[in-house]
């Protein structure tokens, strides 16, 4: 029970998403400096949409003679189509961001990861096109590569898709415009805090 409401709590994020998406609109940026990364995953995402369109088209020819059965491998090729846009969607609408006191890491509706940025110990350029998998490791590569690695001073807690708490030492993420987001990380961390309020 508890992973169809994990499932049906993600597909109503990609829906929502679609919706930002075509409004022009970003999901959590608040005050804070967005970072994409969705760029890199554009040319596969329109080849999974074409492959489903193709597919939908053929098997209508192959079943028009069972129209009931025909219909319903239609509509579960729409949604199917659906789910895929939502999924890029969701990867233009949901940046990595960088506001005051913490850095919000995000990959589509599934993960969204906050950091103190007193827990960042170094932020680095570091292309990387392999990812094995690692304890203490979250790789949220697009396009099959990362190009920005965080190393942590103390680990922070994590929540997988299903729920499932993991405790995050080093995150390597993409980035498209890599350098500004490493040198937009390091000058915040570097940034003096902000004095208290004078007691009055």
């Amino acid at each position: 029970m508890r992973t169809v409401l994990v499932l049906a709590r993600h597909e109503l994020r990609l829906l929502v998403s679609l919706a930002l998406w075509v409004a022009r609109r970003r999901h959590g940026l608040g005050d804070g400096t967005g970072f994409g990364y969705a760029r890199g995953q554009g040319a596969m995402m329109l080849g999974f949409g074409f492959v489903i369109t193709i597919e939908s088209i053929t098997m209508s020819v192959l079943l028009r003679n069972y129209p009931a059965v025909q219909r319903v491998w239609f509509m579960v090729d729409m949604y199917t189509l659906v789910i895929i846009i939502g999924m890029h969607a969701a990867s233009v609408v949901r940046p990595h961001v960088l506001d005051t006191g913490f850095l919000r890491v995000r990959r589509a509706a599934h993960v969204d990861l906050r950091i103190p940025l007193e827990k960042i110990a170094q932020v680095r350029r570091e292309l990387r096109t392999t990812h094995e998998r690692a304890e203490g490791e979250l790789n949220l590569a697009v396009g099959a590569q990362t190009t920005v690695t965080l190393e942590l001073t103390e680990p922070v807690a994590h929540s997988t898709f299903l729920g499932r708490r993991q405790d995050v030492r080093l995150v390597r993420l993409h980035a498209e415009d890599a350098d500004s987001f490493v040198k937009a990380v390091t000058q915040a961390r570097s940034a003096p805090s902000p004095l208290p309020d004078p007691m009055v």
